[in-house]
């Protein structure tokens, strides 16, 4: 039986009767586009987080995009950020017109090494993007201070920790100005298609932000500032997404499970497991492992039908995208030697234990030939 690192086809059976109660709900309505779903996802999202507003938009890439411009950065500006990470994060920053500038992760979390931030910030610096990574958060304090005493905003990339808590014991999002999320499929919390938001505190941040995602207007066929977008979160994901904020946590719980699971089965066997940063509240978007083995451990993986993943296996920096951001191999070192030794284990809530005990059977049979 095919293992995939990631499958959707579990839990859609099981959620099937709502799932589909929630399109229906949607179809049944009498407006198909900024209607009572957006609305009520987005109240209830916020809620979730203790926060005064969020803006629901189309995909995460938007997220980070429109939270940039709606907290007015752009062209002439910079934005620290990391290379780990996936190369929206980059290419919205890019996209707002802004220059990123890249800092190096630490070894064992693969977070921001926010040591490195300080030295990173010049006369043009407006904004910090920390990325919080498979599953957990950037410690945020040295970046609040930085922020403060150089005139920053902070955006959190929540992309992939939903629902975690940081060592200052607030939820992913909630400690910088804005914090962006994805809902794409296989988030944490993931809707049935591309889908995205950005949760804020800030009155002016939120007004903002809902005349990006919609042309730039205030009512209907007035634009009253550029840019402006259309990227407005669709009603049907936004349903599904209401339903399924229900079972958030259910869903980190189920995660967590697998990952002790992991945890237990592969300890003493050469792989580097995942360090949990301190006062950190892991919730394990991806399961990723280390060895400098790595792309011998994957070719024997292929002969048991096995999807596993490497995120990422090409450092942004290093990409030929973003070459003219004038950046070198060797620049990022730590970033760099990850990309050659992670990968991610097949890590979903509805992942049976038979599978997960299989993954530690075959990688555990792998290791020990050497």
């Amino acid at each position: 039986m095919a293992i995939h690192v990631w499958d959707h086809r579990r839990e859609y059976e099981n959620e099937r009767a709502d799932i589909l109660d929630a399109v229906d709900t949607v179809f049944r309505s009498d407006q198909l586009i900024l209607g009572e779903s957006v609305r009520g996802f987005e109240e209830e999202f916020a809620g979730y987080h203790g926060v005064a507003h969020c803006v629901g938009v189309d995909n995460g890439t938007n997220a980070v995009k429109l939270g940039l411009q709606a907290l007015g950065i752009g062209p002439g500006d910079e934005v620290i950020t990391v290379s780990n990470t996936a190369a929206p994060t980059v290419l919205a920053i890019d996209g707002a017109g802004a220059t990123p500038v890249f800092v190096d992760v630490r070894p064992g979390t693969y977070l921001m090494d926010t040591d490195q931030v300080a030295g990173a910030i010049t006369e043009r610096t407006k904004c910090l993007v920390p990325v919080h990574l498979y599953g957990q958060c950037v410690d945020l304090a040295p970046l609040q201070e930085l922020a403060a005493r150089h005139g920053l905003k902070i955006l959190e990339d929540c992309a992939q920790a939903h629902g975690a808590h940081g060592s200052n014991g607030r939820l992913a999002g909630t400690t910088g100005d804005a914090g962006a999320f994805s809902f794409y499929p296989t988030k944490v919390l993931g809707a049935y298609g591309d889908a995205g938001g950005v949760i804020t505190s800030d009155d002016e941040t939120e007004q903002n932000l809902r005349r990006l995602r919609y042309y730039g207007m205030e009512d209907r066929y007035y634009v009253v500032r550029t840019p402006g977008h259309n990227a407005r979160l669709d009603e049907v994901h936004a349903e599904i997404l209401r339903r399924k904020l229900r079972r958030l946590d259910d869903y980190i719980a189920a995660r967590r499970a697998v990952a002790q699971r992991y945890a237990e089965g592969l300890k003493d066997t050469g792989l580097l497991l995942p360090e949990v940063a301190p006062g950190n509240d892991h919730v394990y978007y991806l399961y990723v492992v280390r060895h400098p083995e790595r792309d011998e451990i994957l070719k024997a993986l292929r002969e048991f039908d096995f999807s596993f993943r490497v995120s990422y296996p090409w450092p942004v920096h290093t990409m030929t995208g973003f070459a003219h951001l004038g950046y070198a191999n060797g620049d990022l070192p730590v970033t760099e030697l990850a990309a050659n030794e992670i990968f991610s284990l097949p890590m979903y809530p509805s992942l049976p234990e038979d599978l997960q005990d299989k993954v530690i059977t075959v990688l555990r049979d792998i290791l020990a030939r050497g």
